[in-house]
Order: C-alpha cells, then structure tokens, then sequence
C-alpha cells in the first residue's frame, strides 16, 4: 500500500469516527435521539427497541462520548494531513497505540455492560484505522518544501 493510499483510508476512517460521533450526539435530544437508540439496540442484540437513549443520564452521556468521538476524528484528520508529511513514523505509532487503548478499554467495558456486538463494531473499525497506519513509513522523513 503505497503511503498515498494510506493517507485515504485514514481520512476516510476519520470521516467515520466523526460520522459515528455525531451520530452519537444527536441521541442528547429526545427529538433527535432515534439514531443513537439504533445504535445502542444493535449493540445489545437482538435488534428489538429493548435498549433507548432515554433518561437524562444517557442523554449526558451521548453528548459526551459523541462529542469526544467528533473530537477524536478531527484530530485523526488532523495527524493524517499535517503529521503524516511530515513524520509518518511518530503518526504511525500516535495511530496504533491511541487505537488499541482505546479498544482494550470500549471493547472490555462493552462486554462487562452485555454490549456483545459492539466488540466486532469495535474491531471494523479498529481495522480501518489500523491497517493503514501500518502502512505508514516506519522511518521519518522530511516535507518536502
């Protein structure tokens, strides 16, 4: 995979993560929730309207994580267009070891909360970001000016 594809499919994992992010996000307003109670159903299969974003306490918790998911895409977008350039090594390894704590961490605590489809969710998408960022130069290199 050459180094420009890496870069694509990087943004194009960011767009995801912001994507899901504000997804997430819009379930802190009941009128605006339908999506994220989606989500959460299909986590915690079977898909049934068993599981809502309904009291205030989700709701709170739906703009924080969402909130923190759109900052979290924007600062991969971010690293993808102004680090990879410039230091695809220290880009590589911000990608790989800031997606697998956060997998270690969404992953167990979705499995400890009955969320069992959230896990294989969670590992699409790790491999989305991951697969690239391997990708990427081991090596640092200079911008060109």
């Amino acid at each position: 995979m050459s180094i420009h594809s890496a870069i694509s499919l990087l943004k194009f994992g960011s767009i995801v993560v912001i994507l899901i992010g504000l997804l997430v996000a819009v379930g802190a307003h009941p009128a605006t929730a339908l999506p994220a109670t989606w989500l959460v159903d299909l986590a915690f299969l079977p898909f049934d309207g068993g599981q809502a974003v309904g009291d205030e306490a989700a709701r709170l918790l739906a703009a924080i994580g969402g909130g923190v998911m759109v900052g979290w895409g924007v600062v991969m977008w971010r690293m993808t267009t102004l680090l990879v350039p410039v230091d695809p090594a220290l880009a590589r390894r911000l990608f790989l070891e800031g997606m697998f704590a956060w997998y270690a961490v969404d992953s167990t605590c979705s499995y400890l909360a009955g969320a069992y489809f959230n896990i294989p969710a969670n590992t699409v998408l790790l491999a989305m970001i991951i697969v690239p960022a391997w990708m990427l130069p081991q090596q640092t290199r200079l911008a060109s000016t």
